[in-house]
C-alpha cells in the first residue's frame, strides 16, 4: 500500500452500488485479491468469493445506507453511516464504521465492516 491513494469518491460510489445492485460497477473498484473482514466471520478473499458474496451470500437482502461522515488519510478511507432494510424478512436498521484501503493502483484492496448489531 502506498501513501495518498484513498478515494472518498470511490467509496461513496461503493454504498451507491450496493444500493442499486449494480454489481460490474462495484467489483471494479477493488483489487483482484480483495480481503474483506468482518468481526466472528471468515474473511472474503479475492475477487472471486467478493463476487459471490454480493451475488448469493450477502444476509441484507434490500436496503439503503446513509453515508454520515468520510474521512480520508493515506491509502484508508473511514466512512461511518447507517443501514435501513432487510435481513431475513425482518426490517432492520444499524449502525455501521467501515474502512476502505486502496492499493498503487487506486482499487481497493481490504475493506473492513464493524456494526452495532451482532450478527451481519
Amino acid at each position: 500500500m502506498s501513501d495518498g491513494n484513498a478515494d472518498p469518491n470511490a467509496v461513496r460510489d461503493y454504498y451507491d452500488y450496493v444500493d442499486d445492485e449494480a454489481y460490474e460497477d462495484l467489483y471494479a473498484l477493488f483489487s483482484e485479491d480483495v480481503v474483506y473482514e468482518r468481526p466472528g466471520q471468515e474473511a472474503i478473499e479475492g475477487k472471486a468469493e467478493f463476487r459471490e458474496f454480493y451475488e448469493a451470500g450477502r444476509p441484507l437482502e434490500d436496503g439503503e445506507h446513509e453515508v454520515v461522515s468520510v474521512v480520508a488519510e493515506g491509502d484508508t478511507v473511514a466512512v461511518r453511516g447507517r443501514f435501513s432494510g432487510v435481513q431475513g424478512g425482518e426490517t432492520v436498521s444499524f449502525g455501521f464504521a467501515d474502512f476502505h484501503e486502496f492499493d498503487d493502483e487506486g482499487r481497493i484492496a481490504r475493506r473492513y465492516t464493524y456494526t452495532d448489531r451482532d450478527t451481519v
